[in-house]
């Protein structure tokens, strides 16, 4: 039994048996294999919206893909907090940008200096004041004297007006707590290039809102920040909370940055935010880059969490109040 199961199997195998059989069963097997016409016309039908489809996806893709890609590297980006524009990239050399916006009501309530008060308000962004080696040699300042103390949060104060120092979690006066000390690590050269720095930026603001540099006076605070990622220790070390400069400190009237470092090169994160209503705009630090504004609460902002590295900067403010103003800094 078992040798004619095997021989039925050759047959069926073979297609019929005879020689001439193979063949026709062969030919047999290829029709049934083979389509009907109809059957590829059908197929032919079924493909086209397939077809279309492709097409259609792929160029949908390619337009997703270019605006994405203008989102991205452009003057927009998607954020936490919505779209994003990008006032100043940290690649680009900006050699003037002023944007003009309306005052808010907050100089009413305080006295106002005509020809200083602010009447035009905005924000302005330039490179063009203080050179890339400046900016060096006054971050090696604020290195120097923070190298006496520091925070132990994220955030570290210095100001050479009033001495102020962050050390812990508290400020001492650096002129009193280390006496004669204090000569050693700043000079009289320090000290001018702070002064001439000052002054330009001053001069600066001036032309841009349309008053005179001699109506503006220098008021406090005005100190160097170093940031970094480290956790916030006391509520000085919690920089990144939304402010207005005329509302937290009463005698500013315009305020002004000077980074010294680079966003994305010396630390993540870190950049200064305008937040307007239905948009924020962002300043990328670069150094020395300058970044200025009036106080109001036209320019609420705020500072991102720096997320790694080191941010350094000068935050520098003018009053038109003479009796808050304060004078420039002496090494004695």
């Amino acid at each position: 039994m078992a040798p004619q199961r095997r021989a039925g199997a050759r047959a069926a195998e073979g297609g019929g048996g005879g020689g001439g059989g193979g063949g026709a069963g062969l030919r047999a097997e290829e029709r049934r294999r083979r389509p009907s016409s109809s059957s590829r016309n059908s197929g032919v039908k079924g493909n086209i919206p397939k077809d279309s489809r492709r097409k259609w996806l792929k160029v949908a893709f390619l337009l997703s893909s270019a605006m994405l890609g203008y989102l991205l590297s452009g003057s927009y980006f998607l954020s936490e907090d919505g779209i994003t524009e990008v006032l100043a990239h940290h690649g680009e050399s900006l050699p003037d940008r002023f944007i003009e916006i309306s005052c808010s009501e907050d100089y009413d309530s305080h006295k106002r200096f005509e020809g200083c008060t602010p009447r035009k308000c905005g924000r302005g962004i330039t490179d063009a004041i203080i050179n890339r080696e400046e900016a060096e040699k006054i971050r090696r300042i604020a290195e120097r004297g923070l190298s006496l103390g520091g925070s132990d949060g994220g955030a570290s104060i210095l100001d050479l007006h009033s001495g102020a120092l962050s050390l812990g979690k508290h400020f001492v006066n650096m002129y009193r707590y280390f006496g004669d000390k204090i000569h050693d690590i700043f000079t009289e050269e320090d000290f001018q290039l702070y002064r001439d720095v000052r002054q330009r930026i001053q001069q600066k603001i001036a032309l841009a809102f349309g008053i005179s540099s001699s109506s503006m006076y220098l008021t406090k605070p005005t100190f160097f920040s170093r940031i970094n990622s480290s956790e916030a220790k006391t509520t000085h070390d919690e920089y990144w909370h939304p402010h207005i400069d005329k509302v937290t400190y009463g005698s500013f009237d315009y305020t002004s940055l000077l980074y010294l470092s680079d966003y994305t090169e010396d630390f993540g994160g870190g950049r200064f935010v305008f937040m307007d209503e239905g948009a924020n705009r962002t300043v990328e630090p670069r150094a020395g880059r300058v970044s200025f504004f009036t106080s109001g609460s036209e320019n609420l902002h705020h500072v991102e969490k720096v997320q790694w590295g080191t941010r350094y900067a000068i935050t520098i403010s003018f009053t038109c109040n003479p009796d808050h103003g304060i004078g420039d800094p002496v090494l004695t």
